[in-house]
């Protein structure tokens, strides 16, 4: 037997050749492809571990706190932990720290807004004419934020600017109002106008120059600060320079004040700073906070509330913080200065008198100047550390935010729900708050405010001091895609989504505005240690005394980046962790970015609504990813495999089929059908044996040349699979042809219809000649549907890795490294469908070569031959390709979860493509038609 195989073969050489090409191109094929999806699946889970090495995997929230955004869809907005306010224990929290598998737990405790100042100061020395005795320099200010959109004009500064001397109070440890001294050695009572300069006129008289302010008084909690407008005096001393205002002290009285040779006017900026506790050891354990401090010193775990208490009955309670180098604001103040000369003083005009004469002056225009909030913060800092330096600010009445809300719109995007302002939750008369608040407090704003008052009166004083600053950025615990809105003290920033919310922001990201009802939310810029609640929340109205902790963020001992091993093992820890404590537990280990969009509404300071890409955290991606590329991986081995034994399949029946003749000789010499099938199988496996030792050796070269990586011992399967391969191929074949009775092999293999009907097209004769060959025809299609269904699916991995299922730009990350390979394997099953399908037509051209040239004898013109072969391509294409989108479509449910209209839309568009690539076969065969030889064909008819 394996004597006469080799007769066969070497008889046949050119059909023996044609086979093993066949089955080698099929078995390298699938060797190549199958180390491209293994490689793809590789890079894939090593960038996925790479991705996302963050700060923490696990996060612990009161219960309750998932918003229903969380709940359904995974998402986690950026700085979500602004809006919780306590709700966990601290015995909850020493039995997280108790639980096997944690490494370091640490807690943050959210308090709220404490507003401070910023001092801007504004150089008016250019507006100040030298020549004119008296003079007023009118400063009209204009607030900014988000980028210039929002803007407010504010009440004016006056600079009174006289040559006449100015007298200065004379201030004590103790002292009273209606009878202070003065530099000029007089008292007078202050009730009036307040501690202000007084300038001496002609007969040696005095009067203040009294400040609008005064008639504000306790007023400042409910204005905001472009409400204030006040007067400063300044006395031009000869040669054009100027002498300061000041409040002496006794030990100072008598010396003389340094002249300044620049006149500077300082305007201040209130601005909301976030407040948060944390145990600083275990900050530093989880990000390195200790080592992000730029200046001073970093907080310790012992240092509480300084108390401290002054003879009047005043108490003060100062907590220690660490203050923010990157203030994260968005703010500016804009001047503009007009001179007025003066024929008279000012000085004696009462503070309700002054502001009506003060507006109705003519004035000049003197130039102007802008400083922003960065800058000017920066500058404080650069004044050092202390109570009479920088930093600090008011905790009499904290600003708590809550939640934003959204609506669904039925593009997917949210749209930010208003809400209205409330300026009462920033103190009320009964509140020693001195100082205004922020002026963007008055523009319709996106979260609910609330009031916590930790002062008892306006005996009882808080405040914060910082005692070193530290830069956010340069917090450790993150990678470039890891670095997820879940990281505690990420800044911020919303770009534009669309081309005009773009241009409106000068194509930079919109980034907190100041102002704590507004939509982005700051991070914690003020961190105070547990150790010091205590103190604070003492006699205050604030429910977090009793469970202070708004979160607890964990890292699992043992994990770095994410892995079915690190999965696992911060799953155990995580339900221990619920087990034990009742808490809402969040596995946030392989999180990423999800950029989603929102539709922020117009506000009422002339920023127009705006569509933002926001990044919020997408909750378990990595485990998304990973589990898709698993069966992407599978998909895709059993798509090749299937489409390499259909064209393999094609090409050993098409051999038999050659056979015919030969096979019914044999059989009529006596041949048994085991035989006959030994026979055609025992060929076929020779065929496919050399074809796989081939494979060992084309492999890795080709692997090498396409970059992908096929090792020795993953190209030695070829072996094994080209001999699993022809078998499997060869087998149908083989069995048709034992059992076919030898008169029926002499028969053309065509299959009769059912009845008889007359075609009056072309097209109707294409459909009655696909239909004589019905398991020809159901072959070619197959191979061309696994080829659309292939493209199809991997349409769906990498619809899913770009955002719209997973939603997350780890899932962008990913797709560059499985993107390559897939498109690879899936073009490859396409090119052997479209190889499968030019069989098909071929083999109807050879075995109606007779029909055809009967068909030309009678008239049939060379284009109305070409155009029957065409038919058939496309109602080939037709059938292959709307089976394999079918196919593909459910394997994308299977894959992604679901099937959104845009994977119809790809799947229809990968259809039309298969359909193409059909028809552009049909040219081959079709060319075959001009070669027909018509007079022999019909002779031997």
């Amino acid at each position: 037997m394996i004597r006469f195989i080799w007769g066969q073969l070497r008889g046949r050489a050119g059909r023996s050749v044609a086979l093993l090409v066949g089955v080698l191109v099929a078995t390298t094929g699938f060797v190549v492809l199958t180390g491209a999806t293994t490689t793809s699946r590789l890079a894939v889970t090593g960038a996925v571990e790479r991705q996302t090495r963050a700060a923490y995997d696990i996060l612990v929230r009161p219960k309750g706190t998932r918003t229903p955004l969380e709940s359904e869809r995974g998402l986690v907005r950026p700085n979500y932990l602004s809006g919780a306010y306590g709700g966990i224990t601290t015995a909850q929290y020493d039995q997280v720290r108790a639980i096997e598998g944690v490494d370091v737990a640490a807690p943050i405790a959210m308090l709220g807004y404490s507003t401070t100042s910023i001092a801007m100061p504004l150089d008016v020395t250019a507006a100040v004419d030298p020549s004119l005795d008296r003079q007023l320099i009118r400063i009209d200010r204009e607030f900014l934020a988000e980028r210039g959109l929002s803007h407010a004009a504010a009440e004016p500064t006056y600079v009174y600017v006289t040559t006449h001397p100015l007298a200065y109070p004379v201030i004590g440890d103790q002292y009273y109002l209606d009878a202070v001294r003065y530099t000029d050695g007089r008292t007078y009572d202050t009730n009036d106008c307040g501690l202000l300069p007084r300038e001496v006129l002609p007969g040696g008289r005095t009067a203040p120059v009294c400040d609008p302010r005064v008639e504000q008084g306790d007023l400042l909690h409910d204005l905001s600060e472009r409400r204030i407008w006040q007067v400063e005096a300044f006395r031009m001393l000869p040669g054009g320079r100027f002498e300061r205002p000041d409040v002496r002290s006794p030990a100072t009285a008598g010396e003389a004040l340094a002249p300044l040779s620049r006149l500077t006017v300082t305007v201040r900026l209130t601005v909301p700073f976030l407040l948060a506790a944390v145990d600083p050891a275990a900050e530093q354990e989880l990000v390195g906070l200790d080592d992000a401090v730029v200046d001073g010193r970093p907080l310790t775990a012992a240092e509480t509330t300084v108390v401290a208490r002054s003879g009047g009955g005043l108490s003060s309670r100062t907590v220690p913080v660490l203050a923010t180098s990157r203030p994260f604001l968005d703010g500016a103040v804009r001047a503009t200065f007009t001179r007025t000369r003066l024929d008279a003083s000012i000085a004696g005009v009462p503070p309700r008198e002054l502001a009506q004469r003060l507006r109705g002056l003519p004035s000049t225009a003197a130039g102007g100047a802008e400083r922003d909030a960065v800058s000017a913060y920066r500058s404080q800092l650069a004044a050092g550390l202390g109570p009479d330096a920088c930093c600090h600010g008011q905790l009499q009445v904290v600003v708590q935010p809550g939640q934003a809300t959204y609506d669904r719109m039925p593009d997917g995007s949210l749209r930010v729900r208003p809400v209205a302002a409330d300026p009462a939750v920033y103190g009320t008369s009964g509140d020693l708050v001195t100082m205004p608040r922020p002026w963007l407090s008055e523009d319709t704003g996106h979260r609910p405010l609330n009031s916590l008052r930790l002062g008892s009166g306006r005996q009882d004083a808080r405040q914060w001091q910082a005692v070193g600053l530290f830069d956010p950025e340069k917090l450790t615990g993150f990678s470039d895609v890891g670095r997820v809105p879940l990281e505690t003290y990420e800044p911020p920033r919303a770009k534009g989504a669309d081309a005009r919310s773009r241009a409106a922001l000068g194509g930079r990201p919109l980034e907190p505005s100041g102002n704590p009802s507004g939509y982005l939310s700051a991070p914690p810029l003020l961190l105070t240690n547990l150790a010091s609640l205590p103190g604070l929340l003492a006699a205050g109205n604030s429910p977090q005394r009793a469970a202070p902790i708004s979160a607890i963020r964990v890292r699992v001992d043992d994990v770095d980046g994410y892995s079915e091993r690190a999965a696992e093992r911060v799953r155990l820890t995580a339900e221990r962790i619920a087990v034990a404590t009742g808490l809402d537990v969040d596995i946030t280990l392989g999180s990423s970015l999800a950029p989603q969009t929102v539709d922020l509404p117009a506000g009422d300071f002339g920023r127009p609504g705006l569509r933002l890409a926001e990044n919020w955290s997408a909750l378990g991606v990595a485990s998304v990813i990973t589990r898709a590329v698993d069966r992407k991986s599978a998909v895709l081995f059993a798509l090749v495999l299937v489409v390499c034994a259909l064209f393999l399949g094609n090409a050993v029946t098409a051999a038999v089929r050659d056979r015919r003749s030969e096979l019914a000789v044999l059989a009529c010499l006596g041949w048994s059908a085991r035989r006959i099938g030994a026979l055609v199988l025992g060929e076929v496996a020779a065929l496919g044996l050399v074809a796989g030792l081939l494979a060992v050796g084309l492999a890795a070269p080709l692997g090498r040349a396409l970059g992908i990586d096929v090792d020795w011992r993953h190209a030695l399967l070829a072996v094994p699979v080209a001999l699993l391969l022809a078998l499997t191929a060869g087998l149908p074949p083989a069995l048709r042809a034992a059992r076919t009775h030898p008169v029926a092999a002499l028969r053309p293999q065509v299959a009769g219809v059912f009845r008889a009907r007359r075609t009056r097209t072309v097209a109707g004769m294409a459909l009655v000649n696909l239909a004589r060959t019905p398991g020809r025809t159901l072959l070619g299609a197959a191979a061309l549907a696994i080829g659309v269904a292939a493209l199809t699916v991997v349409a769906a991995v990498n619809y899913a890795f770009r955002g719209a299922v997973v939603g997350s730009l780890l899932g962008d990350t990913v797709s560059l490294s499985v993107r390559g390979a897939d498109t690879l394997a899936a073009s490859a099953t396409v090119l052997l469908g479209a190889a499968a399908v030019t069989d098909v037509l071929y083999l109807h051209i050879r075995d109606r070569a007779a029909e055809l040239a009967t068909l030309r004898a009678t008239g049939w013109t060379d284009g109305a031959l070409a155009r029957l072969i065409g038919f058939q391509a496309l109602f080939l294409g037709g059938l292959g390709a709307l089976t394999g989108a079918g196919l593909g479509l459910g394997g994308a449910a299977w894959l992604v979860g679901e099937v959104p209209s845009a994977l119809v839309t790809v799947a229809v568009v990968v259809a039309g493509a298969g359909v193409a690539v059909t028809c552009l076969a049909a040219l081959v065969p079709a060319a075959l038609l001009h070669r027909l030889p018509t007079a022999r064909l019909l002779a031997e008819e």
